[in-house]
């Protein structure tokens, strides 16, 4: 998934927290599905970021050039995944589009 093309803020915004329990009814119950949909996203950046250093790390080379246009395109991959928003930030403009799915058991079983 492309995060950067997602429209979420990069910064933090004040936000009305009524907005936030309307499909949960709960607002703690809600916090907790953030949480855990931002330790997914984190996850995904974390696997994706370090996929792409591994492209870069292949051991010594002799041609000083070579190294100069691998040093370029790390700091572009790093440039990218610095201007990401952060998980939190994709997990609340998620939410409030209605793009998480989340499900209570115990809620299922009455």
């Amino acid at each position: 998934m492309d995060y950067k093309k997602t429209g979420a803020a990069q910064e933090c915004v004040t936000r009305n927290i009524q907005n936030f329990d309307q499909n949960t009814g709960n607002l703690y119950e809600t916090i907790v599905i953030l949480g855990k949909r931002a330790n997914q996203i984190s996850a995904e950046l974390k696997d994706e970021l370090q996929s792409k250093i591994s492209e870069y790390s292949q051991g010594p080379r002799a041609d000083s050039m070579d190294d100069i246009f691998e040093n370029r395109e790390q700091i572009e991959v790093a440039k990218f995944y610095e201007s990401v928003p952060k998980p939190s930030l994709l997990a609340i403009q998620e939410l409030l589009h209605d793009q998480i799915y989340f499900r209570d058991p115990s809620k299922e079983l009455e």
